[in-house]
């Protein structure tokens, strides 16, 4: 047997929580990858704000050796906002475990994470996790399984990777169900980058998989897509620490160290090749399409390129990340960032806060708009700022998207409620089982970025789940509703909405700010305007000074003197006055609901 045949590269799909980090716990102890006294949950989140939330954000790659056999895991995120980090396992294996949660059952993101599989036709294991919990429904979940795969009811295994039930019995299904990796290892070099991260003694560490040819230490390397040549300082597996190496043969993953310090001449999804022997480039991973925007800028304007060296850094460890510099006249210089979902921004917001020590302010959220001008011109509008005006404009178009929405029977009304509230109109309903139900709507993106995942677990008490996929763009009725403070117009609060919902959106958002915005020494006028039209209006009042304390009786023209020359101090100071809006007051207007 060649050593290629001993190979088995493999990853791990399922829903948010349904115990993919902790299987791969049992996994690392079985193989002895790790000892009893290094092992602790969730051993491959290596982030604080992984363990934290409880969530895998980054997927994690790692080398295990049982007997003879090498076992190369890749553990993935499960939220919806990290599915980009799911097609770069899947895209770098030939087989994948499907975790399926015997209470919970199949979920929107089972579904979406099962499809994308099966897309790059890799060996499926169905694995039905946390069979010791009391609400486990073993043989309605195992139904939902087979009409949804078409396998046999022998083919699913049990486990419990929380008591480690059942962890012998994958282990074995990995090394007989999962194909080896295929290749040549006398071929040119052809390697594809699955991941990459900045260490800062060692700068861009880069991790591949090797599909052809061998990959060996003093070779010279290029990376197709950027044509950038290095000396390969170091090459090595993937263990708990890494272990450098003299080769990484064909099939296998690995990680690499040739002094790259610029950040931008790593990308994910390119091509390692020989500089001298160069073969053509492997159908790199799909492109990452953002669908939330919103502007970061630092709280102290000195600290703006400490935020530009710590984007660079961050959008190198995570792909999916996108962004270019903006100014704003309320915030000064700061950028325009591109998010996958809400999930993503606020973890990238704590990230830079954590990890690059950086105080940033996030301003409202957005999609990306479409503007049809008058003489037939498309304008793609990342920022309400960008609007131009209506006179100019012939239509706007917004972003759509296919909403999939797992659920019970029970919670059917309220969902559906809150789905045509948010101008979602239905698709498709099919009963999974007894109870289970799958709604399909197709819904503007704009509508499920502010607060619609909040309210679908609320009303759900937290058992509907939600994937939702591109659909296009379609014309719709829609407004720039601008943010006055004391008439100036504020661009960091701007927000393109629907006309309908406009009144309500303007005076929700006034009052809020009107508890967020701190008293000055003058009236500070908070007003939601649509053009010139003004929606709403909110009045944060005016400390005052008691200027007539010292007047004892006397004449009452005196009193009045002193009022009247307090009352033009305010009007100059009402003219020349700056109002600070704290990072609360962006915060609020997150969280309308």
């Amino acid at each position: 047997m060649s050593a290629i045949s001993k190979i088995r590269n493999f990853c791990i799909i399922a829903h948010i929580d349904h115990g993919k980090s902790t299987l791969a716990d049992r996994l690392l102890e079985a193989t002895g990858t790790t000892t009893p006294e290094d092992m602790k949950a969730q051993l491959l989140d290596d982030m604080d704000l992984e363990r934290e939330k409880g969530i895998t954000i980054k997927s994690h790659a790692i080398q295990m050796k049982f007997k003879e056999w090498e076992l190369n895991l890749i553990d993935t995120p499960g939220h919806v906002d990290f599915s980009y980090e799911v097609s770069r396992a899947i895209a770098s294996s030939e087989g994948a475990l499907l975790i399926v949660d015997a209470a919970q059952g199949i979920e929107a993101q089972t579904l979406s994470n099962l499809y994308l599989a099966l897309e790059h036709d890799l060996e499926i294991i169905p694995i039905i996790n946390k069979i010791d919990l009391a609400s486990a429904r073993l043989d309605e979940v195992k139904a939902e399984i087979q009409e949804l795969m078409g396998c046999s009811s022998e083919d699913i295994l049990l486990a419990s990777a929380k008591d480690g039930i059942g962890i012998p019995e994958i282990l074995k299904a990995i090394i007989h169900r999962i194909p080896p990796p295929k290749g040549n290892p006398a071929a040119p070099l052809q390697a594809m980058i699955f991941d990459s991260f900045y260490n800062p003694y060692r700068g861009v560490v880069v991790l591949f998989r090797v599909f052809e040819g061998t990959f060996r230490k003093e070779d010279r390397i290029r990376f197709v897509h950027t044509q950038k040549e290095y000396e390969v300082d170091e090459i090595g597996i993937l263990g708990l620490e890494h272990i450098p190496s003299s080769e990484i043969g064909t099939g296998s993953v690995g990680y690499l160290v040739s002094g790259i310090k610029k950040t931008q001449e790593v990308r994910v999804g390119d091509t390692l090749t020989h500089a001298h022997h160069p073969a053509a480039p492997l159908r790199g991973f799909q492109q990452v399409k953002p669908m939330v925007f919103a502007g970061i800028y630092p709280i102290v304007p000195g600290d703006f390129e400490d935020l530009r060296a710590s984007l660079e850094k961050l959008s190198l460890n995570d792909a999916s990340l996108m962004w270019e510099p903006e100014t704003s006249s309320a915030l000064g210089f700061g950028f325009r960032c591109g998010f996958l979902g809400l999930l993503h921004m606020e973890i990238v917001q704590e990230r830079l806060e954590r990890e690059f020590q950086v105080s940033v302010i996030t301003t409202v959220p957005s999609v990306q708009f479409r503007v049809i001008s008058q003489d037939g011109q498309t304008i793609e509008i990342n920022t309400p700022a960008d609007l131009p005006e209506s006179q100019y404009v012939k239509h706007i178009e917004e972003p759509y998207v296919r909403a999939q929405i797992m659920t019970t029977e029970e919670y059917l009304g309220p969902i559906m409620e809150i789905c045509i509230g948010k101008r979602g109109s239905l698709k498709k309903q099919v009963y999974l089982g007894t109870k289970r139900v799958e709604l399909v709507f197709d819904m503007p993106l704009v509508e499920i970025v502010m607060d619609f995942y909040d309210r679908l677990k609320t009303v759900s008490r937290g058992y509907a789940s939600l994937d939702y996929d591109w659909l296009e763009y379609r014309i719709g009725n829609l407004v720039k509703l601008d943010i006055l403070l004391n008439k100036e117009r504020v661009d960091a609060l701007s927000c393109i909405v629907h006309r309908e919902k406009s009144y309500e959106w303007g005076k929700r958002l006034c009052e809020k700010l009107k508890d967020f915005i701190p008293r000055q020494m003058f009236d500070v006028a908070i007003q939601a305007a649509i053009g010139s039209r003004v929606m709403a209006r909110e009045t944060v009042k005016a400390m005052r000074k008691n200027v007539t304390a010292k007047c004892y009786g006397g004449d009452i023209t005196r009193k009045r003197k002193l009022l009247e020359k307090q009352k033009k101090g305010k009007k100059k100071m009402r003219q020349v006055g700056n109002v600070e809006i704290p990072q609360e007051a962006f915060s609020a207007v997150l969280k309308l609901d």
